[in-house]
């Protein structure tokens, strides 16, 4: 990371604290600066500016400040965070006096925790000790260590699997019946990573289950459209809660945003259909990634809400690690569910590698993306033309 220069630091000064900058007056204890060196390595890293009021007033550090803080920051990132991290430091002459910037970069090894195995993330320019499962889970898959949809479901057996519906996703695949591999239901389940030969896990469930939500009620998609345009109108002209295996919830819930649609003519006979004032492919494109790339740590349903001028339709859980909107935009991906994603592309209009944000883009530019970090949730808008 390059040095910040006395410009780049006014501005900062400014415009005041936020989740990558934070200001600190001294600091005189090891615990204290390794809980900071934790919380910033567990979001998209940051800078502790110390030397510094809260209100950006610059207060001053004398040299021996200097000195005490680089061994105590050179103790706390090494001895008392777990993985260790790698802070830099950059020490600053203003006329008020001397600041010290320490810049920590976003950790590639979450969760980081301090030595007291306390787990700290940024809860905007302050920080929280975090002891949730379903936060620390999360926190494992962003590094991949873990899956939700391998967790297996608790109650679920072999007879919870809809055979019909996998033994057509079994032909269609492998261009054989599933008596003509000659291999056991259990064998074929656990060859396909849907179970664990006994259980179901999470993607079993959701793919072939018979009744998926009997097990995780939240895994569904809440439709509804709203005579208006704001969440306050009283008016719904249609609502549904989409439910079954991802399969239904996927064609259900493109029948449930198409049936609410205008049909354009566009220079069409009188006796045609109409094209959607939406194109197709862009709501199947949308429908497809919220299905297959949501977090599932996260027991909450996908929302379609329908507007007389917009469609929204949101995923819990932001993007994954560090991925941006401009990145997926062109094409960039995180595979939070691979095992779901593997078997969608013989399921659904799915063909992965990062091409359907593009796609929809494509296809209908009216789209805006919007990856809300601080509620958890990624939201997708495409507006409907004027009449």
């Amino acid at each position: 990371m390059s040095a910040l220069t006395t410009q780049q630091l006014g501005l900062i000064l400014a415009q005041g604290e936020d989740s990558q900058h934070q200001f600190k007056r001294n600091i005189s204890n090891v615990n204290a600066f390794a809980a900071e060196l934790v919380a910033f390595a567990n979001a998209n890293g940051g800078y502790l500016i110390i030397g510094i009021e809260d209100d950006g007033t610059v207060t001053g550090l004398s040299r021996e400040d200097i000195a005490r803080l680089n061994q105590l920051l050179s103790n706390a990132s090494s001895q008392h965070v777990r993985p260790p991290v790698h802070p830099t430091s950059q020490n600053m002459t203003l006329e008020q006096g001397m600041i010290m910037l320490v810049h920590v970069p976003a950790g590639l090894n979450k969760p980081y925790m301090d030595h007291k195995a306390r787990i700290w993330v940024k809860a905007g320019a302050d920080k929280r000790h975090i002891t949730a499962r379903e936060e620390i889970q999360r926190m494992f898959q962003e590094t991949g260590l873990i899956y939700a949809e391998e967790n297996l479901i608790p109650n679920t057996t072999l007879e919870d699997i809809h055979r019909t519906r996998l033994a057509v996703y079994f032909e269609s695949r492998y261009k054989q019946t599933l008596e003509e591999s000659g291999l056991s239901l259990e064998q074929i389940a656990k060859s396909l990573h849907i179970s664990s030969g006994e259980q179901l896990n999470l993607a079993g469930l959701l793919l072939f289950g018979r009744n998926p939500q009997q097990f995780r009620p939240a895994f569904m998609i809440k439709a509804a459209y709203i005579d208006g345009t704001d969440l306050a109108s009283q008016d719904y002209r249609d609502s549904e809660d989409i439910e079954g295996p991802l399969l239904d919830q996927y064609e259900r819930a493109l029948f449930f945003i198409t049936r609410n649609l205008h049909r354009l003519q566009a220079g069409q006979g009188v006796n045609s259909l109409g094209k959607l004032e939406i194109p197709e492919i862009a709501l199947q494109e949308v429908l497809v990634n919220a299905l297959i790339h949501r977090d599932y740590f996260i027991s909450a349903p996908i929302r379609i809400l329908m507007f007389i001028d917009r469609v929204e339709i949101i995923s819990p859980g932001h993007l994954p690690n560090h991925l941006t909107v401009e990145q997926i935009r062109f094409g960039l991906s995180n595979m939070r569910n691979p095992v779901i994603a593997s078997h969608a592309t013989r399921q659904m209009p799915y063909r992965g590698l990062g091409s359907g944000i593009p796609r929809a883009l494509e296809s209908y530019a009216f789209i805006q993306l919007i990856d809300d970090r601080e509620g958890n949730q990624f939201k997708v808008i495409m507006q409907r033309p004027e009449r």
